[in-house]
């Protein structure tokens, strides 16, 4: 859940959205904040504060300070090259092209092939180390359930990946642009990261192209 420079703001309102639909039926106060790392905190207070924060725990990840080997975590992804993928989790972790197990190509290609958007939340395995230009004994690879996710995409209707925009302002740029029946819905990646799922008739380039002068975000599609 990252969150940096003019997209802050919003992004804390979802958050506190999220939030709130979460544990609002908890006998709990929260207070959000921004780490130095520009990942948000969420303080809470209250007689169900333990039971509010599992609740968030499970459904949105945490950042901790020391990644174990083997564990699986939440990174967004942060950059690529032809070597791999750098995703942040609080501290860079590298996944190199041949632990993405997404198939053949670069890992250019494969984002291209996936609609993977800038900061989309990834789960990884961590193989140790952690700096992105550091040796590791073992690499740190895409989780199997993520790579799971990432090709069910491809065997859906199509999909149009969208980053720096919440799922509302999403949502009213479709219905403006006259789109409103060639999506089924808008899934949320991450608190600014939604998932457009189209309907079966829809060819998710030509809707890029139609809404992409309207949404000042990156669209990525993904064509079955």
């Amino acid at each position: 859940m990252y969150v940096e420079g003019d997209a802050r703001e919003r992004s804390l309102d979802s958050l506190r959205s999220l939030v709130n639909n979460e544990i609002s039926d908890l006998e709990v106060e929260f207070d959000l904040g921004v780490r130095h790392d520009d990942f948000p905190s969420v303080t809470i207070e209250g007689d169900d504060a333990t039971v509010a924060r599992n609740v968030l725990r499970e459904e949105f990840g945490e950042i901790v300070p020391d990644l174990e080997a083997g564990e699986t975590y939440i990174g967004t992804l942060d950059s690529w090259d032809e070597d791999g993928i750098v995703l942040d989790a609080g501290q860079p972790v590298r996944i190199p092209a041949d632990e993405l197990g997404l198939g053949p190509g670069s890992p250019t290609q494969i984002r291209e092939r996936y609609g993977l958007v800038q900061h989309l939340p990834m789960q990884f395995v961590y193989g140790g180390g952690g700096d992105a230009d550091a040796e590791e004994d073992e690499p740190s690879r895409l989780a199997d359930e993520e790579r799971d996710r990432l090709y069910e995409w491809t065997r859906g209707d199509g999909r149009l990946n969208v980053n720096s925009a919440t799922r509302a302002e999403v949502r009213a740029t479709l219905n403006r642009a006259g789109h409103a029946q060639d999506y089924v819905t808008i899934e949320r990646l991450g608190l600014l990261e939604q998932s457009v799922i189209c309907t079966e008739n829809t060819d998710p380039p030509g809707l890029l192209a139609s809404v992409g002068q309207y949404l000042p975000a990156e669209l990525r599609c993904v064509v079955p």
